[in-house]
């Protein structure tokens, strides 16, 4: 699970959850892999981050890179800058581990890089 995907992900569906985000990770397994760098797209999905929620995760992973706590401004012209937050966003990838839901504490299981995110009929 990529820490793209991983900043969407919300348990808000469980019963009795509110907003359910962010969710913490808990892993096991972490990979780093290239993927070939795209400036246009990290630019474009950059504004569609929670950018706490992204730092917060990959801080958590051991993945941060000193980049800045906030996100710069004109960062679509900083060529290092994103490098360095496409590797955060595509790069790093959790193999093993489980996602917990900030309310209710319901784990959900990453396997093989896929979250798990099915719920039981009871939670529902």
């Amino acid at each position: 699970m990529k820490l793209l995907t991983h900043n969407v992900l919300t348990s808000k569906c469980i019963r009795g959850v509110t907003v359910g985000y962010p969710l913490l990770i808990k892993a096991t397994n972490v990979k780093v892999s290239e993927v070939e760098f795209k400036p246009d797209f990290v630019a474009k999905v950059l504004p569609k981050i929670e950018w706490d929620v992204l730092a917060n995760a990959a801080e958590s992973l051991g993945h941060w890179q000193n980049l800045p706590k906030e996100l710069p401004n004109n960062y679509e012209n900083d060529t290092d800058f994103l490098k360095k937050i496409h590797r955060v966003l595509l790069e790093v990838e959790v193999i093993q581990g489980e996602l917990i839901c900030p309310e209710s504490g319901r784990k959900f299981p990453i396997t093989n890089g896929i979250a798990n995110m099915l719920l039981n009929e009871d939670e529902v």
